[in-house]
């Protein structure tokens, strides 16, 4: 350190100077520390807000318990009208589908593929005991029935053959359409020429109804109850609804992007998902 002497002034003077330039700097020195202290006091607080910030956001969607409608352990859809429409997952849900579920002005949806769903589009009902749908131990539901009056228009069969479409082995195989029929409940059997037909499978009897290069694709969002559904393309009945087709996405993949956006658990989304790849489309 260079030290420069004021020769105007004496050893006394000029030492006077020095401490006080000293005690300048300690005070100085005192507050950069003061100021550093602070500074890191602050970061440390952001810090732990960041932290319980990022936590918040990491923790999973706890999945909520509810008492499940009856139709909840099939596949299950609604029309715009609101005519239900119910459908098995696998063989032996087609044929409870059709033998418990299925009345006389119901109409039976597949594709025209071998392996998919047999979907019931109800004539009368919404959700109800007094329309031909019991429980899985043939009871009927606690809660009364809601009719939809009328026939079952065109509308609500193109929307049932866009579900029934997408609920099937077409999916599977990336397809981006298909044919899919329906018929009614008295051109069903089990015995076909060849002999008796297996499990989830139907000898069909007369004129089908056909539904040409059907689109597969179907939305996914919330029912007025909260719970996460599918229905066809553009169904007012379901809010913050996500398009989805067939595409190389995984059904967990997929299930999580859309559990985020419908801000449920990621469960919910994967148990109502067709089987397949998927890719999420815009409107």
């Amino acid at each position: 350190m260079e030290i420069k002497f004021d020769l105007k002034k004496s050893v006394q003077e000029n030492a006077a100077a020095y401490y006080e330039l000293g005690k300048r700097a300690r005070k100085k020195a005192e507050g950069v520390e003061k100021a550093l202290a602070e500074t890191m006091r602050k970061i440390k607080k952001e810090g732990k807000k960041a932290a319980a910030r990022q936590e918040k956001d990491v923790q999973p969607k706890v999945r909520v318990v509810r008492e499940r409608e009856w139709y909840e352990g099939f596949g299950w859809s609604f029309s715009g009208s609101g005519r239900m429409m119910v459908f098995g997952r696998n063989a032996k849900q087609n044929d409870l589908v059709v033998s418990r579920h299925m009345v006389e002005g119901d109409l039976f949806f597949h594709a025209d593929i071998k392996g998919g769903s047999a979907l019931v589009l109800k004539k009368g009902a919404r959700e109800g005991k007094d329309t031909g749908l019991e429980g899985e131990d043939g009871t009927p539901p606690k809660e009364g029935g809601v009719v939809v009056e009328g026939e079952i228009s065109a509308q609500d069969k193109e929307e049932a053959a866009k579900i029934a479409v997408s609920f099937s082995n077409a999916w599977v195989r990336g397809f981006s359409q298909a044919d899919t029929y329906c018929v009614g409940k008295e051109q069903l059997g089990k015995h076909a020429s060849g002999g008796y037909v297996g499990a989830g499978g139907f000898a069909i009897l007369g004129k089908r109804e056909w539904f040409r290069n059907v689109p597969l694709k179907i939305a996914v969002g919330l029912d007025s109850k909260g719970r996460v559904a599918v229905g066809a393309p553009g169904a007012k009945w379901i809010s913050k609804a996500v398009l989805v087709v067939p595409g190389k996405t995984g059904k967990g993949e997929t299930g999580k992007g859309i559990a985020k956006i419908l801000d449920v658990h990621e469960s919910e989304v994967i148990h109502v998902l067709p089987s397949g790849s998927f890719s999420i489309v815009e409107e």
